[in-house]
């Protein structure tokens, strides 16, 4: 079981705060964070349920961590190991394939990467900083278990404004540069993950065009 106490910031002020796995007693306030972090039009089907999430306590409860603030569970993060060769020409795939629909039945207990499935941070505790100490928390993971990476694909929501005018790597290409920023990109960037190609057709998102970033940290004790 993980846990970690830490200070989060409110602007000055210090907030108590822990990171832990989660567990069967949080399901159903883990199901109404992703509510309220996803309201409609976002469908409510594709909110977390209880199936899922006893899957990702028992298949790879190292992947499935909460973050609480002054007791009140506020975000979780959720991975699982699959085997990931970035020289192989195969990098595409969607959401729903290498998560199994967020089911994660696709964990490879002797993979090699540890996959980000979801990131969620409740909208009242957004300016804690708490998304990053999540996935800081996931960076433990992988080194404690000697993986090569963490990997995930992140939406590209800003990409919308200059579809008509450039590709989608070459939209990742000036986020990387600095010509511009991207909510989620430049939020990745800041934790210490790097591009390794963009994804098309990985989930369902017009503001992104459907495409997303695959951004990896790589295990720096390997």
């Amino acid at each position: 079981m993980y846990y970690k106490s830490f200070y989060a910031f409110d602007g000055k002020i210090p907030v108590p705060a822990v990171i832990r796995s989660y567990t069967e007693a949080d399901f159903t306030e883990l199901i109404t964070i992703q509510s309220e972090a996803f309201p409609p039009p976002y469908p409510a089907e594709l909110w977390w349920n209880r199936e899922q999430l006893l899957n990702h306590v028992t298949l790879f409860p190292e992947g499935a961590l909460c973050v609480e603030v002054n007791g009140e569970l506020a975000g979780s993060v959720t991975g699982l190991k699959i085997r990931f060769d970035p020289e192989a020409p195969a990098l595409q795939h969607t959401w729903s394939e290498v998560t199994a629909d967020g089911y994660i039945t696709t964990h490879q207990p002797d993979g090699n990467t540890l996959y980000i499935a979801d990131l969620c941070v409740r909208p009242k505790y957004r300016k804690l900083g708490l998304g990053k100490e999540l996935v800081q928390s996931l960076y433990h993971a992988v080194v404690e278990q000697k993986l090569e990476r963490l990997l995930g694909a992140g939406r590209m929501p800003g990409y919308h404004l200059q579809a008509s005018r450039m590709s989608a790597e070459e939209y990742l290409a000036g986020v990387v540069a600095g010509k511009w920023s991207d909510p989620v990109i430049t939020f990745l960037l800041r934790c210490g993950r790097s591009p390794v190609g963009v994804v098309a057709d990985y989930l369902e998102d017009e503001e992104s065009g459907n495409y997303a970033a695959l951004m990896e940290w790589r295990n720096p004790f390997l």
